[in-house]
């Protein structure tokens, strides 16, 4: 909009007279301030003044023109009010006494209603103030109250809940009255309250701390009872309900919280408003540093633990106790523990739980002692599963621990079967009774019914050992079983199991200890049959022992992959090395015959008779033979094993006899032997050939046992009609009558033959018949060496 002095500026520039009447339309207008419009009509032009002047008085002259005629239009109206008036004035006055007179009336009757009032005033005042103060009052008491509350706790050592009792005060009670004094006091005041509630929690804490480091074992203690308590106990039920065996038995149910109120009664009877907060990060790296030290120092075994199950239960219940208190600390607080904080502490203590336990059980020698450590594995196991603790690498443990427990199961029972070997007398039962015989067959499945129709008494084929190793093995078995109980697998495997525990316990232990006895210096021939026939019938009760294994697992034996006991090959072997020691030892003893030799070699004549060490080894092994033939034999069975091991026996003796007396007569040291002692060596090969023909052994056919000899009788038969002209033409064919003599053997009897025949005929010379005798040996021992001669170059 344009200014006042802008449009007086232009309304100068049209005709002045216009212009001073548009000035003076502004100023009647009483637009303020006028300044601007009066200083354009000064300024513009000349004697503007003036006219302007001379313009204004004609105004004012036509506004007293105006004004003249409206009062002179209105004056006769005034003068009739005036008139009016004064009528009224005596009315008026009259009007003022009697209004003066009421006033005073009211007045006078008002004062009590005034003082009245102002009471009423003064009590509405009062109402009103007490309204503000209880409304004051009211926002003040929950903040005394809560101070209050929190004297109170700090008085009774509820240190959580005045912390708590603090925080509210600052953030919800404090800021409704900060105004007033004793709210600024309390607030003062709480800075030392909460580091008194510090240096008190701090100082709890470390009581706390020190109280379940005392009690862990306690805890522990208690918890694992409750465990196995409550395992007995589902266990129990599950068989009520006819659970089968082999099912896993285990409820995975967390051990409910009232539990650990009742554990941790027995460590501290503080309330758990002691694990203070205070400066909560301060307090919770306190916390896990020591609990981490006290991990640490629970952790670390006892030198000897190994040696008494009390060891292992003493580091199981303070490990169990440490990490029941983790699990209630971290279901009661808010933030001293977390659960990444759990699971991380219980891994580090896992693998040292499991290095300590694979180090010590490593010593444990007692299959007793490492059952006892099983059951205790389990339980500790259990107990910490059941407090969300992850324990499948303690499983994974126990498959190890097993194998050692069958160790020391191998172990305990090689000194068993010892034992049992040692207490044997290696003779047939016995039977005078049908309860002896009943009580028998009742612990060893033994079968035979041509024996059950013999009377009594009468004897079993198999010696005491036989029942007692049959019993121990199934001792071994459900041993063997006890491992295998808890260990949450199903009954395949655990048939596995004990079918590879017990063919270890038949292939090693067994087998071991059966070579053992066969090797003993005190085990006779007589013995050694009698182990014979005690393997066979221990190879037939092995199918018994399936069947035993069988009935425990309900794994039927057809069942796919189902482990095979390996009984046929253990006793096998153990009856061809007790085959074999009894071939050895009947060798040994013909060696010692043997060596009682004492042949003179340079005789002219023979004495007529056989040698006398020879009849004795002869009259020996008839009696040995004899023997073997005569040993009971119930059946067939036993009749064609005695039968076989004597003829093998005899065959084996009859031919190292013969290979004896062979390496006698070829020995280097034996430089020279003369033909009378060639004659008697013959007489003793006639007793040896007479004895195989004699039958000792029946079950030969024809000449079957004579052929042991035949090497000796041809080389003796050679030398004997010395018959070298044949033996030299008939060499190599083989309708030989010689065929068996070979010509190196031939050639060193000979040369013993030649020296001898130069040293005892010094006059031989002088006589025709021994010059041609020793030019004939002369001519053989030539044709001879040509001949082994021809032979090495051949080959």
């Amino acid at each position: 909009m344009m200014s006042a002095a802008g449009k007086s500026g232009a309304m100068l520039e049209e005709d002045p007279d216009q212009t001073y009447e548009n000035v003076l339309a502004e100023i009647q207008s009483f637009e303020l301030p006028i300044e601007a419009t009066l200083r354009s009509v000064y300024d513009d032009q000349p004697n503007a003044h003036k006219k302007f002047m001379e313009k204004l008085d004609a105004c004012i002259r036509n506004h007293d023109k105006e004004i003249e005629k409206m009062c002179n239009f209105h004056h006769q109206g005034f003068v009739d009010a005036i008139t009016e008036l004064l009528k009224v004035r005596t009315d008026a006055e009259k009007l003022k006494v009697q209004v003066t007179d009421t006033n005073r009336r009211f007045q006078d009757a008002g004062k009590e209603v005034i003082v009245q009032t102002e009471d009423i005033i003064r009590c509405r005042i009062q109402q009103r103030n007490i309204t503000t103060v209880v409304e004051k009052l009211q926002l003040c008491l929950p903040v005394l109250e809560m101070y209050s509350k929190l004297k109170e706790q700090m008085s009774t050592k509820r240190y959580y809940s005045a912390l708590k009792t603090m925080e509210q005060l600052e953030n919800v009670y404090f800021p409704r009255v900060s105004q007033y004094r004793f709210c600024q006091l309390m607030i003062e005041n709480l800075p030392k309250l909460r580091e008194d509630i510090k240096e008190i929690s701090m100082s709890d804490l470390k009581d706390f701390l020190e109280s379940i480091r005392k009690h862990s074992d306690k805890i522990g203690e208690t918890a694992m009872k409750q465990a196995q308590q409550q395992k007995i106990f589902t266990v129990t039920l599950q068989k009520q309900n006819n659970v089968k065996f082999g099912k896993t038995m285990y409820i995975n149910d967390r051990i409910p919280e009232e539990r650990n109120e009742i554990v941790l009664k027995h460590a501290f009877e503080e309330e758990d408003e002691n694990e203070e907060e205070g400066d909560e990060e301060t307090f919770e790296n306190y916390y896990r540093k020591q609990r981490k030290k006290q991990a640490r120092l629970v952790l670390q075994p006892q030198s000897n633990m190994h040696e008494t199950v009390d060891g292992y239960r003493r580091y199981f219940t303070q490990i169990v106790g440490f990490f029941v208190v983790e699990d209630h600390i971290l279901h009661v607080t808010q933030g001293l523990v977390t659960r990444a904080y759990t699971d991380e502490l219980w891994n580090m203590a896992l693998s040292k739980i499991i290095a300590v336990l694979r180090a010590h059980s490593s010593y444990c020698t007692d299959p007793d002692l490492v059952l006892e450590l099983k059951n205790l594995i389990v339980i500790f196991a259990d107990t910490l599963q059941g407090y969300g603790f992850p324990v499948n690498r303690l499983f994974d443990l126990l498959f190890e621990i097993r194998d050692q427990y069958n160790e020391t199961l191998l172990k305990k029972w090689a000194g068993v079967f010892r034992d049992i070997f040692e207490e044997d007398n290696y003779s047939p039962i016995p039977i005078v009774s049908e309860e002896e015989y009943r009580a028998i067959i009742s612990k060893f499945p033994f079968q035979d019914p041509d024996l059950e129709k013999q009377p009594f008494p009468k004897k079993l084929p198999m010696s005491q050992s036989v029942p007692h190793i049959y019993i121990q093995v199934k001792e071994f078995i459900y041993a063997s079983l006890k491992f295998s109980e808890s260990l949450h697998r199903s009954s395949t495997e655990i048939d596995d199991m004990l079918r590879k525990s017990t063919n270890l316990l038949l292939t090693r232990t067994l087998s071991s200890c059966l070579l053992n006895l066969i090797k003993k210096p005190h085990i006779g021939l007589t013995e050694l049959v009698q182990i014979i026939i005690n393997t066979t019938h221990l190879e037939q009760a092995c199918k018994y022992l399936e069947d035993f294994i069988t009935n425990i697992t309900n794994i039927s034996q057809e069942t796919v992959h189902t482990t095979r006991l390996y009984g046929l090959s253990t006793f096998k072997d153990a009856r061809h090395a007790a085959e074999g020691e009894i071939y050895t030892k009947l060798n040994q003893k013909i060696d010692e015959f043997v060596q009682l030799a004492d042949y003179d070699w340079t005789m002219s004549e023979p004495d007529g008779r056989a040698s006398g060490y020879l009849m004795d080894l002869i009259n020996f092994l008839r009696s040995i033979f004899q023997v073997f033939t005569h040993l009971p034999t119930n059946s067939s069975d036993h009749a064609a094993m005695s039968g076989k091991v004597a003829q093998t026996a005899c065959m084996s003796a009859c031919q190292h006899l013969s290979t004896s007396l062979m390496q006698m007569l070829l020995d280097s040291e034996l430089k020279q032997i003369s033909m009378g002692a060639v004659q008697q060596f013959n007489l003793d090969v006639i007793q040896c050939e007479l004895f195989a023909s004699s039958e000792p052994v029946p079950g030969f056919q024809g000449d079957t046992l004579q052929l042991a000899f035949i090497d000796l009788r041809q080389l003796l038969d050679l030398f004997m009609v010395w018959d070298w002209s044949t033996y030299l033409a008939d060499y190599g064919q083989p309708a030989s009558k010689y065929l068996r003599v070979n010509p190196n053997t031939a050639l060193t009897l000979l040369e013993k033959m030649k020296d001898t025949s130069k040293k005892n005929n010094i006059f031989a010379q002088f006589r025709k018949n021994d010059r041609d005798k020793q030019k004939l040996i002369e001519t053989v021992v030539k044709q001879l060496r040509s001949l082994v001669n021809g032979m090495s170059q051949h080959t």
